[in-house]
């Protein structure tokens, strides 16, 4: 009877943009064969014509490539539209064959046939390749979101940059120098030259619909004391400066309700029930979705645990036996998950308002236990990880359990 390795010829693929390079090896590491081609799905059919004629004979491909989102996706679907086995090869169990074998340099052929060589020795426990359109798309939109989000941080920093050097005083006009209220006074005064000659009735007025007739005339009277002339040469050129500023902003910010408008309807297909939990709003559930992928991918919640750098690592050798943070994992997940606990764990707004009193309650338990601050929000994360993949696998909506005692009001001592 043939072992079941026995039965395959192993095809690793390195996938590039332009080309993607396999190596076939057999069931004993021999290497049978190279092939180079286009990325190009018409030239798929004679690679996969070329790649039969250095099959083992009596033997199937079976292919396994490092990237299937990306550069390898298109080959994936190809390769699956025609009944092929793919498997999923992790790009670090490459890196490590490629070590372990003693190899100096690093080219598309021997990526590809350390590949093979992972494919092969861990047969049975790689993943079946799957493409994953549907997150892909996810992550897509919540890449895009995030990056404008950060430019407009770098556009506000600009913004507070060009306002200081003619209004000193300018935090003290609005709350928030990104409101409405706010881009509005600044495109229309970008300097307070332009407010010469402005009456109190004529700034209140200007004010009125912006502000949803929240500033009135004294907010408008504050204004014009607090600012006198600071025209310099060129001043035409700074105020131009600050109206672009302004005009990138608001687009940034249409650009961002419209993406997350999409993402709302986006997230309806996952049938995830993240939302329910109060702390998960759209974006987030996204953001986590987007970084988890297909929960099947996770058998336990401690596996995602390990995943996302949230189980602590154990070096153990003899009497010893020592825990410590994991700084490996998916740190953008880990952050994620970090902030959602820091979030739900501490009150907000001038109220102090608690969000959730169970994790408000389990946060100030920990402390209690003799735990750091860091120590207790690990605790947080790692409840949260549990939650989470209950949540997904299981399509359940989030229900707070009973709480060991009600949450104490909230005191500048006991916050964090």
């Amino acid at each position: 009877m043939l072992h079941p390795k026995m039965k395959y010829t192993y095809v690793g693929i390195d996938s590039h943009k332009d080309t993607h390079t396999a190596v076939f090896l057999d069931c004993f590491f021999e290497k049978r064969g190279e092939i180079a081609f286009e990325n190009l799905p018409s030239k798929f059919g004679a690679f996969l014509s070329q790649a039969e004629e250095l099959m083992t004979d009596g033997t199937t491909l079976l292919f396994g490539l490092e990237d299937v989102t990306a550069y390898g996706r298109t080959l994936v679907s190809f390769l699956k539209a025609n009944n092929q086995p793919v498997k999923h090869v992790n790009a670090m169990l490459v890196a490590k064959e490629r070590k372990n074998q003693n190899i100096t340099q690093k080219t598309d052929a021997v990526d590809a046939e350390c590949a093979a060589r992972v494919l092969l020795s861990r047969f049975s426990e790689l993943p079946d390749a799957i493409p994953e359109d549907n997150f892909r798309t996810l992550r897509t939109l919540v890449v895009r979101r995030d990056f404008i989000v950060k430019n407009n941080m770098c556009l506000k920093s600009q913004l507070h940059h060009q306002l200081t050097q003619h209004y000193p005083n300018y935090r003290k006009f609005f709350g928030n120098i990104d409101c409405k209220t706010s881009l509005t006074f600044y495109d229309r005064y970008p300097s307070p030259s332009k407010l010469i000659g402005t009456t109190v009735e004529e700034l209140t007025k200007f004010l009125f619909t912006p502000s949803q007739g929240k500033i009135g005339a004294k907010k408008a009277q504050e204004i014009l004391d607090g600012v006198h002339d600071t025209a310099v040469e060129y001043q035409e050129i700074e105020d131009m400066t600050v109206r672009s500023i302004i005009r990138q902003i608001r687009f940034n910010m249409e650009e961002i309700k419209l993406i997350e408008t999409t993402l709302a309807e986006v997230l309806t297909r996952f049938n995830t029930t993240l939302t329910t939990m109060t702390g998960i709003e759209t974006v987030t559930a996204c953001q986590l979705l987007s970084c988890i992928g297909d929960i099947r991918k996770f058998p336990t919640s401690a596996k995602l645990a390990r995943y996302a750098g949230i189980a602590p690592v154990t070096y153990a050798s003899g009497k010893k036996d020592v825990q410590f943070a994991n700084q490996r994992g998916n740190r953008e997940l880990n952050s994620l998950i970090f902030n959602l606990a820091v979030r739900i764990s501490a009150p907000v707004g001038p109220k102090r308002t608690v969000i959730n009193p169970y994790f408000y309650e389990y946060y100030h338990r920990k402390l209690t236990e003799g735990k750091t601050k860091r120590q207790a929000l690990k605790c947080v994360q790692r409840r949260l990880v549990n939650i989470i993949w209950n949540m997904l696998t299981h399509k359940k909506p989030y229900l707070n359990p009973e709480m060991y005692c009600e949450p104490k009001k909230t005191t500048k001592s006991n916050e964090m």
